[in-house]
């Protein structure tokens, strides 16, 4: 969909009201204005939760039952790397 506005003496555009529907956008929405070729992109910031970091975490552990000793940052490691190995040797490549 093509859609058409024109830049007020204030600099200001009016963003098409199927178009802000269509993107979820509100009265308020932060858009990131970046500059590309020969024209801009709008592009909407995403937007934060208004959780705290300790109740994002909370809501993890909610969802995640995980009764076993504490697993250290280098046993991850080495558990990914063989998940690695195994898929590429899985691979048809």
């Amino acid at each position: 969909m093509n859609a058409k506005t024109t830049l007020s003496a204030k600099g200001q555009v009016v963003i098409p009201k199927d178009v802000r529907d269509q993107l979820g956008l509100a009265p308020g929405q932060v858009l990131d204005v970046v500059p590309m070729g020969g024209g801009i992109l709008l592009k909407p910031q995403q937007q934060k939760s208004g959780r705290s970091f300790d109740e994002i975490v909370a809501g993890i552990r909610a969802r995640i039952a995980y009764d076993g000793r504490p697993v250290t940052i280098e046993e991850m490691n080495e558990t990914i790397a063989e998940g690695w190995r195994k898929a590429a040797e899985d691979s048809d490549r």
